[in-house]
């Protein structure tokens, strides 16, 4: 009995020392076969750094919007300079315009012998009844001229300026006399016709017809022209050309007479007269096809000295436009 369980003892003792020394063998080995070694860099990359730093490249871009900024400021000085020279230019041409206008109307004025010349109306000067009621009882003088200007025609066209400068009184009340005062130098004609300065006709019955001359017509047209006030824009050069386009024949005799007190600077004088005479050309005879008149009322005088260049820009106009086409331009000295 005793010997049977030293045997079991020394079997357990043998298997144990046997695992113990295959896991520690087993260790061993292990470790003799792994070869330990200095960890290694699998890839170097290289880092290129920049020329400049960030600071220095934002400092030159703040340097070159600078830059940038200054020269938009010049350009912007050069362009406003430019801007200023070409409006002088502008102010001194007008200055010119203005300057060649007061003389032209000096020179007009000056001609007039006595104060009774300066106030010539359209046809005749300032008469009195007994000298009206004698012209009416004779015959034109021998050159069909009164007072300087021809009375030759068959058919007369009023082309009036209604702005607002025209229409207010008493210079309406004015234009309203040289109206009769004309008609007196006509004491019959074959037609009449009233338009204003961009060609509107006063009456629209007699729209592109004659209007007939009786007594009781001559009397309608001064009363209607009382309250006659459609849009003008102070130019007349539409209702010129309109009056000739419309009216004119070579079988009959006719003159315009313009009746206005500016003409503004917006237009150009040039223009106006070229348009006129593309229009209003010249017979055989060197003769236009109408003649043209024309009367200039001094209301702009009575304001703000800043507008009153437009007053002799249409003595200018007047002025060249008449001596072109065989008529004559009466500058008034009061309106009143």
């Amino acid at each position: 009995m005793t010997k049977r369980k030293n045997r079991e003892t020394d079997s357990f003792t043998v298997s144990f020392l046997d695992v113990a020394s295959c896991g520690f063998g087993a260790m061993i080995i292990l470790l003799m076969i792994t070869k330990s070694s200095a960890p290694t860099t699998l890839e170097i990359v290289e880092t290129i750094a920049p020329e400049g730093s960030v600071a220095e490249l934002q400092d030159q871009l703040f340097q070159i919007r600078g830059e940038t900024a200054v020269i938009n400021r010049e350009l912007n000085a050069k362009q406003e300079q430019l801007s200023a020279n070409k409006e002088r230019v502008a102010r001194l041409q007008r200055d010119l315009e203005d300057v060649q206008g007061r003389f032209n109307t000096t020179k007009d004025l000056s001609d007039e012998t006595t104060d009774e010349m300066g106030r010539l109306v359209i046809a005749q000067q300032t008469l009195t009844e007994e000298m009206q009621r004698l012209l009416a009882n004779t015959s034109a003088p021998d050159n069909n001229v009164i007072g300087g200007v021809p009375v030759d025609s068959e058919y007369i066209i009023f082309v009036i300026d209604t702005s607002g400068s025209m229409f207010q009184n008493p210079s309406w009340d004015k234009m309203l006399g040289v109206i009769e005062d004309t008609l007196d130098v006509y004491p019959e004609v074959k037609g009449i016709q009233i338009m204003n300065d961009m060609g509107d006709y006063m009456f629209d019955s007699y729209r592109g017809d004659w209007i007939p001359d009786t007594p009781g017509r001559r009397n309608q047209i001064i009363s209607t022209l009382r309250t006659w006030n459609p849009y003008s824009n102070s130019s007349p050069v539409e209702g010129v050309t309109r009056a000739i386009n419309t009216f004119y024949s070579p079988d009959k005799k006719i003159s315009i007479y313009v009746l206005g007190d500016d003409f503004q600077p917006g237009g150009s004088i040039r223009e106006v007269l070229q348009t006129i005479d593309r229009i209003n050309v010249e017979d055989a005879n060197g003769d236009r096809l109408v003649r043209i008149h024309g009367i200039g009322f001094p209301t702009i005088f009575a304001g703000p000295r800043r507008f009153q260049q437009s007053v002799y820009r249409y003595s200018t106009l007047m002025r060249e436009m008449t001596i072109r086409n065989g008529g004559t331009f009466v500058g008034l000295n009061d309106y009143q």
